[in-house]
């Protein structure tokens, strides 16, 4: 098992096959989530799953997301969770009449380590 780090503010640990637990938040200031953008963030992460990863479970706040998710190989999890936030921030932008950036930049993952951990 080799793991890689990359930083950004926060340090991201990756190793292949791992299961992820990745949060990212609305940007402070934005009104929280509509039904309709919580629509659009759970079909955007539905979107690729069994192509890129294998989604475990999520679940979206009024101002958060959660999501736990096992990467596919040759996928890597800062082009998965860009790809969500760019279409999702595009959509409330032309369909919720959103301004400004609708996601905060950063996100925290971290990898489950257990089924303990998993479960929890």
């Amino acid at each position: 098992m080799v793991a890689t780090v990359y930083r950004r503010r926060l340090p991201h640990v990756r190793i292949d096959g791992a299961i992820y637990f990745v949060t990212w938040r609305v940007m402070v200031g934005q009104a929280d989530l509509s039904v309709d953008e919580r629509e659009c963030t759970a079909m955007a992460i539905w979107h690729f799953d069994s192509l890129r990863y294998v989604l475990h479970a999520y679940v979206i706040m009024n101002d958060h997301v959660h999501v736990l998710l096992q990467l596919l190989p040759d996928f890597r999890l800062e082009e998965i969770l860009r790809s969500w936030k760019s279409f999702t921030a595009n959509q409330m932008q032309r369909n919720h009449r959103r301004q400004g950036s609708i996601w905060q930049d950063e996100y925290f993952d971290r990898v489950v380590r257990d089924d303990g951990e998993y479960d929890q």
